[in-house]
């Protein structure tokens, strides 16, 4: 229930501040969205399944946005940000999927 109101706390705040991204980071915004998403629907999963841990979740969550930044940073470097990109979103969109499916598949039983 904390976790819930937290989120709704957070987005009324971003509406009603509508913070600005540095540009310096801006590439990075959609990789550390999917890299989070990923980990909330694997997290969701994970409940259904009956096997959820919230230190599980906090590390997954960190460790995800943190390493699809890096990998982009890296890229970046390397003159071949936008192509690692593609990669980590790639990576991360099927992991989303493969969780959405068996989701779908545990609410639904089909």
């Amino acid at each position: 229930m904390i976790a819930a109101v937290g989120l709704l706390l957070g987005i009324v705040a971003g509406l009603l501040l509508q913070p600005d991204v540095p540009p310096s980071v801006e590439i990075y915004l959609p990789i550390a969205v999917v890299a989070a998403l990923d980990a909330v629907f694997g997290a969701a999963r994970a409940y259904l399944d009956g096997i959820f841990d919230d230190k599980v979740f906090v590390v997954s969550f960190v460790s995800n946005v943190v390493i699809a930044a890096a990998i982009v940073f890296l890229g970046d470097k390397l003159g071949v940000g936008t192509q690692l990109q593609t990669g980590v979103i790639v990576v991360l969109g099927i992991r989303i999927f493969s969780n959405s499916a068996a989701i779908r598949r545990h609410v639904f039983h089909a």
